[in-house]
């Protein structure tokens, strides 16, 4: 495993958990309602996503500042499964992550970004407003990383200020929608209904993210306690604006006008500033969906490079410039995400991307317990609190949110686990081809 010297450290807590927080919200928050309210109506439940939600995020983050603080190289779950489980099922997650993980969700966001602006300017194409965005961020990470830090922090304060903004605003309008935050009749029904399930996907797509800071966990400074600190505290931060933000768009705006839509902040905008305001507020939407395509663009090609590294067949993914940057692997992302722009649906998109990213943080929440067991004397500067049952309960509720997912999205379910089995054909065919390589150079 390469060691990374502390002097090629160059993000601090601060960028590190901007970096967590623009992952997070982004598109998800700001289109799933609207797929969410196809299943269900009532509002309690409706809100119960998102808390449950957030604390399976938090459960998973609680688990993954272990692993990444023990074992501090970037790579997310790359590195860890392929260190504590086997290269074979590192490789499956490091290349899910590299490509559904990063890529999709870029798109998503870009899509999302060119959707919201279409609202404003109806003459724009969403999908030529992504490939612009998407080829101007990779334009920035891919040269230089002093601009690109920058424009991480301030974008993402930015982001949060917008939000609180329009929670504010949204919690003091006069004539909101008569709703309950209390339980009614027939709500726990729902709490344990396959509609409930399947909305969770979309939930849990949209607090991905909670565990960026191990995908780069080689740049980070004393990361046996940044990580854990950008990981745990973003986490928390994101989850209370999530549930506000839902209450909010619940409160302001009837839930007929949203059943179906992905522009949800603009329809919700609608109702709070009126239809010159909401185009206003289109367009700040639009700037916070910018910083979360800018972490995506810059975090994912770290996998690719870290995989480079290891194996000798991608070995060009880990060449870099004068400033460590992976420039092939910049570029194989870009391609990844130009294919994703014009071959797929958004909602597509984002079933693939929730289904399988589910399936990839569950098994590296495992390896928690295998590393424990295998390497009891391994230095812990960070210990799950509440182990076991913090990983046991994160890993059960995503088993049954997958189990839910088979029944009622079958076709997208199985093509997300084909997605994870062509991963693992890949990964058999590379070793073939090193073993023939090796045996012909002998």
């Amino acid at each position: 495993m390469q060691q990374v010297p502390e002097t090629k450290r160059h993000i601090s807590v601060r960028t590190a958990s901007a970096f967590v927080v623009a992952s997070m919200i982004g598109t998800g928050v700001f289109t799933s309602l609207g797929f969410q309210l196809v299943e269900l109506q009532a509002v309690f439940p409706l809100l119960m996503l998102w808390v449950i939600g957030g604390v399976v995020a938090l459960l998973g983050a609680l688990t993954y500042s272990e692993l990444a603080a023990a074992l501090p190289r970037s790579g997310g779950e790359y590195h860890l499964l392929s260190r504590i489980m086997h290269p074979a099922i590192g490789f499956v997650g490091g290349l899910v992550s590299a490509t559904v993980g990063f890529s999709a969700p870029a798109v998503l966001a870009a899509m999302a970004l060119g959707s919201y602006l279409a609202a404003v300017f109806h003459s724009l194409e969403p999908k030529w407003v992504a490939m612009l965005c998407i080829l101007s961020f990779h334009a920035l990470h891919g040269q230089k990383l002093h601009w690109g830090k920058m424009f991480q922090d301030w974008s993402t304060l930015v982001k949060v200020g917008l939000i609180l903004f329009f929670i504010a605003a949204g919690l003091l309008i006069s004539n909101g929608q008569t709703i309950s935050l209390l339980p009614q009749a027939g709500d726990g029904q729902l709490l344990r209904s396959s509609g409930f399930a399947v909305s969770l996907v979309w939930v849990s797509y949209a607090y991905t993210g909670w565990n960026s800071t191990v995908y780069i966990a080689g740049e980070v400074l004393q990361p046996k306690r940044n990580i854990p600190r950008s990981i745990l505290l973003s986490t928390i931060f994101v989850m209370v604006l999530y549930v506000l933000l839902n209450f909010v768009f619940l409160y302001t705006t009837p839930k007929t006008a949203m059943v179906g839509e992905i522009e949800i902040g603009y329809i919700a905008g609608q109702y709070i500033f009126g239809a010159a305001g909401a185009k206003i507020f289109a367009l700040g939407i639009s700037i916070l969906l910018v910083s979360t395509v800018s972490s995506f663009v810059y975090i994912g090609p770290r996998i690719m490079q870290t995989m480079g590294q290891d194996y000798s067949y991608i070995g060009f993914l880990s060449k870099t410039n004068d400033q460590g940057i992976p420039v092939n692997a910049f570029l194989l992302q870009l391609l990844i995400c130009l294919a994703f722009i014009f071959s797929s649906s958004f909602e597509q998109v984002l079933l693939y991307a929730g289904i399988v990213l589910i399936f990839t943080t569950t098994i590296t929440t495992a390896a928690v317990f295998v590393l424990r067991y295998k390497e009891p004397d391994l230095p812990r500067p960070y210990k799950t609190w509440g182990y076991p049952w913090t990983p046991l309960i994160f890993i059960i509720v995503n088993l049954w949110i997958l189990y839910y997912t088979f029944l009622e999205r079958t076709l997208e379910s199985v093509i997300g686990m084909g997605i994870i089995a062509v991963s693992l054909g890949l990964w058999y065919l590379g070793k073939q081809y090193e073993h023939k390589r090796q045996g012909s150079i002998s």
